[in-house]
């Protein structure tokens, strides 16, 4: 049976539990990005292969990740780099930002994700005439 590599079911649950105790940060971000508000979709809590994701733009291939002060222990440290080489990988973009920058200075935050709101070009379709 081929595994699912986006929205595995086995992680769900764990989905909706991280959606329904949501950090301040995380409400806050996700007030800014929600309903297409950047003119991309972005999803709360998306798992891409073993790891769930703060928020994801399929679209866009991009993660966002929102980082406490747990997020610079050596072993977290550690698992961070590989989850972002995993990404990257896949072609995924990551961006993280410390949940103290998102509260303090949301629009800096915002200004860096709407930075990269052009969609990659490998995912553009290019249209050829016929003469």
């Amino acid at each position: 049976m081929k595994k699912m590599l986006y929205n595995n079911s086995v992680y769900k649950e764990r989905r909706r539990e991280l959606r329904r105790n949501q950090t301040g940060p995380e409400k806050l971000l996700w007030s800014h990005i929600r309903n297409n508000k950047l003119g991309n979709r972005f999803w709360r809590q998306y798992s891409v292969g073993p790891y769930i994701i703060d928020f994801y733009s399929p679209k866009l291939r991009l993660a966002i990740e929102l980082d406490g002060g747990q997020h610079s222990k050596e072993d977290a440290v550690l698992y961070d780099k590989e989850r972002d080489e995993y990404l990257r990988s896949l072609n995924i973009k990551t961006l993280r930002f410390w949940n103290p920058e998102v509260a303090s200075d949301i629009d800096r935050v915002l200004a860096s994700i709407t930075s990269e709101l052009v969609p990659p070009l490998e995912h553009k379709k290019i249209c050829y005439e016929r003469n």
